[in-house]
């Protein structure tokens, strides 16, 4: 038995049984990792922390490079943050050290978390372990590929506008996009705050429902926290879906989309209706104007969370360059030119048009108002449908180079994923299927705010009645 293939939950049963030790399982799991990380570029750096006693669930788990781990290096996967130590642990670290929990390393990432290919981290990209050539999507592409490597048990990532459920449609895996405020955001490095939401990176559905289990709540460092009931998701996995009402979004069905990857969705959809599901066709009629949306929203905020980055708090300081300019400039200009990449450049740079005198109201307040029409579309569809389905992307991995200098052809690998994070409500990619390329094809499913437990029934029903979530990356 490959014990860095099992899913957490599986271990759980084994370690609960006497058959296996949590620490034969770090011991597998951190050797795999090791071994191929020069493979898979998966894991920036690994963490050498000493592991709890306690908690039920002493499996290993990696992080993006952007949550907080107290005295680690966190960086974003950016040269503009070197050498930062987090003084404090993400609300989500807390809660994994809890639970137990065994943290090895950082993922790598699309530099903050700008971009769908994990190509702009400063470090190199990680890479898809179904195919080395391609990539394994973004933001949270490392860990996307290190879940499905066998390189960690599971992940956590973040998902500003596809960053969770992308890359877990290119890499074979389940990933979750909670409804914003679900999780706490306190220890995130942020892009846009009033879109990214932590999530989980797992082998299957059931993965999925333990680890939202423990790391869902309200937390009053994060105002943004939703103070709700937390149910236990694994609850929810019943299979029973009959009289279940979906939704199919005829905007999501486009021109463009390649063959293969409607063919899977459409073979889920069928699969869904024959286990007892309604299937209703609906309309989502402001989607069209989602890609141009998030990017005005999202690049402002990028743009102002990112200024604090300017070599004098953080990471990264620059010489001096002596150009007769006042120093403290000269050393804002210099850090902030030398620190960031292209894509981190160009997305401050938007971000800082659409804010600027005269352009406010024309873009920045403009893209308000469609967002929520956006949300009000969804809030519609739910009172008809209980789920909507839909591609997770509009093709699967795409080869490494293929899309870096086309930046509008990158945007659009995420032109399903963006209108969940807009409207703020819970989105799940699982696979559903491979291409002629033995690439894996990803099926979305969305739900109401807070409904993650309908979401997560339906995901587990169709998981379930298929294979997809038993084959692992032959890396």
């Amino acid at each position: 038995m490959k014990l860095y293939d099992q899913t957490a939950q599986k271990l759980k049963e084994l370690i609960a049984s006497g058959d296996i030790s949590p620490q034969a399982i770090q011991q597998a799991v951190e050797e795999r990792a090791r071994a191929i990380n020069p493979r898979t570029n998966a894991f920036l750096r690994f963490y050498d922390l000493p592991c709890t006693q306690h908690g039920s669930f002493r499996l290993p788990i990696g992080l993006k490079d952007n949550l907080s781990v107290k005295n680690q290096l966190v960086g974003c996967a950016s040269r503009i943050l070197e050498g930062y130590r987090a003084p404090y642990d993400a609300h989500v670290v807390e809660r994994l050290l809890e639970s137990g929990a065994i943290l090895q390393g950082a993922l790598n990432m699309d530099e903050f978390a700008f971009g769908s290919s994990t190509e702009t981290s400063a470090f190199g990209s990680a890479r898809n372990p179904w195919d080395t050539e391609r990539v394994p999507g973004g933001s949270s592409g490392g860990s996307a590929a290190a879940v499905a490597a066998g390189q960690t048990i599971w992940a956590l990532g973040s998902d500003t506008g596809g960053s969770i459920r992308q890359p877990a449609s290119f890499c074979g895996i389940v990933g979750l996009k909670p409804t914003y405020g679900r999780i706490s955001r306190y220890g995130l490095v942020a892009f846009g705050s009033s879109l990214d939401q932590i999530g989980p990176l797992t082998k299957d559905v059931t993965d999925s429902a333990l680890l939202l289990n423990i790391i869902s709540g309200f937390d009053p460092k994060d105002s943004t926290s939703a103070n709700c009931p937390v149910p236990d998701y694994t609850q929810a996995l019943t299979r029973e879906i009959k009289g279940l009402r979906i939704g199919i979004p005829r905007e999501y069905f486009i021109d463009g989309i390649q063959p293969e990857v409607l063919n899977a969705v459409q073979s889920a959809v069928k699969l869904l209706e024959k286990a007892g599901a309604q299937v209703k066709d609906i309309s989502l009629a402001h989607t069209k104007y989602a890609v141009a949306t998030y990017y005005i929203l999202a690049t402002a905020e990028a743009s102002s969370n990112l200024a604090r980055f300017d070599g004098v708090k953080y990471g990264r300081r620059a010489q001096s360059r002596s150009s007769g300019r006042p120093a403290i400039i000269d050393l804002y200009e210099t850090t902030r030119e030398q620190g960031f990449g292209d894509e981190a450049k160009r997305r401050i740079m938007l971000g800082t048009y659409v804010l600027s005198s005269g352009y406010y109201d024309a873009f920045y307040l403009r893209a308000q108002k469609v967002r929520t029409l956006i949300k009000k579309d969804f809030e519609q569809a739910f009172n008809e449908v209980d789920v909507i389905v839909s591609p997770t992307a509009p093709t699967t991995a795409f080869r490494l180079g293929e899309k870096i200098n086309d930046p509008l052809s990158m945007y659009l690998s995420d032109i399903f994923t963006i209108p969940a994070n807009l409207a703020g409500i819970p989105a799940i990619s699982l696979p559903c299927g491979f291409d002629s390329n033995q690439m894996p094809v990803g099926l979305q499913m969305m739900a109401s705010p807070f409904a993650e437990e309908t979401l997560l029934r339906t995901a587990f029903a169709y998981e379930q009645a298929t294979p997809w979530h038993t084959e692992r990356a032959r890396l």
